[in-house]
């Protein structure tokens, strides 16, 4: 066994023992557990690398590894699956995976949930109940049902339902995946990508997820503010709030197909120009949100922005949202368009403002961070989405990064996520689109940064 080898296995036991001594102490069987199966992990790691499969060995033990261990970890995996540019392109690969491939929990467990959390037994609430799940997550399970709104009006519904015993399973998940962070944060090769402030960005949004009649509460945020931006053609479902709890959300059916499948889009007779126009509009609503309201959709991945039977565009899952002060907003409104204009410096003090890295003390240092930010950032501002190569960008990235200490804050994280989002989407639907050069978007951004300015 190569020593480099024998020295991960003992650090993960080492984490794990650690992590439940002094990380909200976590149940001490569910440390075991964990133990257990990244050790598992490792050993299968091992053999696959002593057989000389060394470049597919790794991603697949670990994502492997999370599905075994529940919920949390196949969330975390998700967040590495849909962060194309954040973690290597590997990993990304393989955990999208975790995207599709989570089992539901039986109907017996499930209706118990209901019947305690609604007092009642949830037949006697509803005309019908979906006994198959509409979808499975790693937080919940979706059911389509036939009941009546908080209007009494009878229509189709979902029931969206947490999985049993979640809360306490993710206080010892998050505590464990805190400590490793911390460790990770002090190598000097990995401090720059925030290891810690992804983790503790992740823990604020899975317990934000939780909250079930918070997000209902954001769902109805989220069209108020449509109807006073006059948009009629974006909207999220309408919570049934009488029927809604902590771990129960009902709210109206939204029917359609995912923004990314573009088989059943060009089978509905949709056009290319027209799927751009519908995709140009979701970010134009979600920009708005952003730079007017400092609210934003926090998890938009194919799942939860649909093209709507009706024609509009639905945005589903107000699980995650970020909130930004005015001074935010400005400072991101500056950075994306510092970006068409070429102004390198720019998008450098904004970073600063930021606090994503040290001001610079001459006007030398700034042009010189500017011009290696530009060399890095460059291919965002020519061509179309589809010929950047990310790998290549990524790494000039990460070596600006060690060089001037670049370490993002964790909202901006968040919404760098979103573009990433974003960026699939045009690469699918509308090869040609930049959304990082699209006059019709840095039109909408800079229209609400003059507003806010005046």
């Amino acid at each position: 066994m190569p020593w480099s080898l024998a020295l991960w296995l003992a650090g993960l036991a080492f984490i794990v023992v650690l992590s439940t001594l002094f990380y909200g102490h976590p149940p001490l069987r569910r440390s075991f557990v964990t133990m257990y199966q990244l050790l598992v992990a490792a050993g299968r790691y091992l053999r696959r690398y002593l057989a000389g499969d060394t470049l597919a060995a790794g991603p697949s033990e670990l994502r492997q590894a999370f599905e075994r261990l529940g919920p949390t970890y196949i969330k975390f995996g998700q967040l590495i699956a849909s962060s194309s540019g954040l973690f290597p392109d590997r990993y990304v690969r393989e955990f999208q995976h975790c995207l599709d491939r989570v089992p539901p929990e039986p109907w017996p467990i499930v209706e118990a949930t209901l019947t305690r959390t609604l007092s009642v037994p949830p037949r006697s609430l509803f005309k019908h109940i979906e006994a198959a799940p509409l979808a499975s997550a790693s937080i919940a399970q979706v059911y389509g049902a036939v009941g009546t709104n908080d209007d009494g009006v009878e229509c189709d519904l979902v029931i969206k339902v947490q999985r049993s015993n979640l809360r306490q399973l993710v206080a010892a998940d998050v505590g464990m995946l805190g400590f490793g962070a911390d460790l990770l944060q002090q190598l000097p090769r990995v401090r720059n990508a925030n290891p810690r402030g992804v983790v503790q960005q992740f823990e604020r949004n899975i317990y934000e997820e939780l909250d079930f009649l918070g997000e209902a509460t954001r769902m109805d945020e989220f069209n108020r503010i449509m109807r006073e931006l006059g948009r009629s053609d974006v909207c999220a479902p309408r919570p049934v709030h009488r029927l809604s709890t902590a771990e129960v959300l009902v709210m109206e059916r939204l029917r359609g197909i995912r923004v990314d499948d573009v088989a059943a889009i060009r089978a509905r007779g949709i056009s290319a120009a027209e799927a751009e126009a519908k995709l140009i509009a979701g970010m134009h609503a979600w920009f708005q949100c952003l730079v007017r309201y400092g609210f934003f959709h926090g998890d938009v991945h194919a799942g939860n922005l649909m093209l709507l039977d009706d024609g509009r565009i639905g945005f589903l899952d107000f699980g995650i949202i970020g909130r930004l002060s005015r001074e935010r907003r400005q400072q991101v409104a500056r950075f994306i368009l510092a970006f068409p204009s070429g102004d390198f410096v720019g998008v450098a003090r904004t970073m600063a403002e930021m606090g994503a890295v040290a001001a610079k003390t001459t006007s030398q240092d700034w042009e010189a961070f500017a011009h290696e930010l530009k060399d890095a950032l460059a291919p965002f501002m020519r061509g179309t989405l589809g010929d950047i190569d990310y790998a290549y960008v990524l790494g000039k990235m990460v070596r600006v990064s060690e060089r001037h200490g670049v370490q993002l804050p964790d909202d901006f994280i968040l919404i760098l996520r979103q573009l990433l989002y974003f960026d699939r989407y045009a690469r699918l639907l509308a090869p040609s689109l930049n959304l990082f050069a699209d006059p019709r978007l840095l039109l909408t951004i800079g229209s609400e940064l003059m507003q806010m300015d005046s």
